[in-house]
């Protein structure tokens, strides 16, 4: 049964909006007060931090608006530079989305983020987040934002029994999201949102909520009924299935010395549009992960190799499924490449690699190379 009690939307607001103006981090998307933001920076910033850490977002975000300052600079980029400049974020689909979404815009309104909410819901990459998110924070719109600190912060502070992820639950948190917004002084839509986001990464954290220093403590149930520990309730964790993945560097000629075949991912999808040492997941007809990795060469570009040695391991978790990379050298056969199963392919020399975006797991099999290829200079 979800709570009825009332916790007094406007106190909560008024509350947040005190206890973020007394002393809020210092962050690069932050050079401006909380509702009169730049929309581009805000919403470039918002996106980033979707599913990442702050502390990896503010590199990211400093390099990507020294690069694509404006929303007209990254609609004219192209999206090999756009993904490269995303390199080593994750969930690419937020970059390819940002890249397309900047070219609507400046299409379609000039070069200026709409104000509209239908108009922002439009574009790619957009959901009932991001909106409230711009739409506050960069026009002091009284918009509802639900991010995991504020599911986190508003499950607790009306002490919610559901599973948080229930469609009922989200229906409700989503209200409460609007209550409190609405409820916020003059011109401090953006600064009650932003503080609802810092008070659940800050102080309402998942592990040992530093109660004694919130703002919203005798305003909050869980805080009343001792709950906090038990809020909010997450669904029964699923297995998380695992993968074994054989890619190949596959040289023309003499390994380290010779250029090595890459191939580009399918545009759409997991990891869509960056380059990778081609390869795929063993399945069960498999002799081997040798016998994997020709059979997959084969099948995405049509070409015979021979597999040598395997010289790097890496494991990598996704979102819904782990693997472990198995790296190997292998020499180029015979064949024509053809873009059977990727979308394109290229013979580069190890020096050229850094031009092009690849994968974190990609990226460590490039670091292991450039470390063979060192120790194969003269001393």
């Amino acid at each position: 049964m979800l709570p009825t009690v009332d916790a007094k939307p406007v106190l909560i607001a008024q509350r947040l909006v005190a206890w973020h103006g007394v002393q809020p981090r210092a962050l690069p998307w932050r050079d401006a007060p909380a509702g009169a933001r730049d929309p581009y920076a805000a919403w470039i910033s918002e996106i980033m931090l979707q599913q990442t850490r702050v502390d990896t977002v503010v590199d990211y975000y400093t390099r990507w608006m020294a690069r694509f300052p404006t929303i007209a600079a990254l609609a004219r980029a192209d999206l090999q530079e756009v993904l490269k400049a995303w390199e080593g974020l994750g969930y690419y689909a937020r970059a390819r989305n940002l890249h397309q979404a900047a070219q609507q815009v400046v299409n379609l309104y000039g070069g200026r983020v709409p104000s509209q909410r239908k108009a922002l819901l439009a574009l790619p990459g957009i959901g009932a987040y991001t909106v409230g998110a711009i739409l506050s924070i960069a026009f002091n719109q009284p918009e509802p934002i639900l991010d995991g600190n504020v599911k986190r912060v508003l499950a607790r502070l009306y002490d919610l029994e559901q599973p948080i992820n229930h469609t009922t639950a989200l229906h409700q948190l989503w209200q409460w999201a609007a209550a409190v917004v609405e409820a916020a002084p003059a011109n401090a839509a953006g600064a009650c949102n932003e503080a609802l986001m810092e008070l659940g990464a800050t102080l309402c954290t998942p592990q040992k909520p530093r109660c004694l220093l919130c703002p919203l403590t005798d305003l909050c149930l869980s805080a009343a009924n001792g709950t906090q520990a038990d809020r909010p309730v997450m669904p029964p964790r699923k297995r998380t299935p695992h993968y074994d993945v054989a890619a190949g560097v596959i040289w023309q000629e003499e390994p380290l010395r010779s250029p090595l075949l890459i191939a580009q991912r399918p545009h759409k999808g997991l990891l869509g549009g960056l380059w990778e040492f081609p390869g795929g997941k063993l399945e069960a007809n498999d002799a081997d992960l040798a016998a994997c990795l020709r059979r997959e060469i084969a099948e995405e570009l049509a070409i015979e190799i021979d597999v040598a040695d395997q010289f790097i391991t890496v494991p990598h978790a996704f979102t819904h499924f782990r693997i472990t990379l198995h790296g190997f050298n292998a020499q180029y056969v015979a064949g024509e490449p053809q873009a059977i199963g990727c979308a394109d392919w290229r013979w580069l020399r190890l020096d050229e690699l850094d031009t092009y975006p690849f994968a974190v797991t990609d990226q460590k099999i490039i670091a292991a190379l450039h470390k063979l290829a060192g120790n194969l200079l003269p001393s």
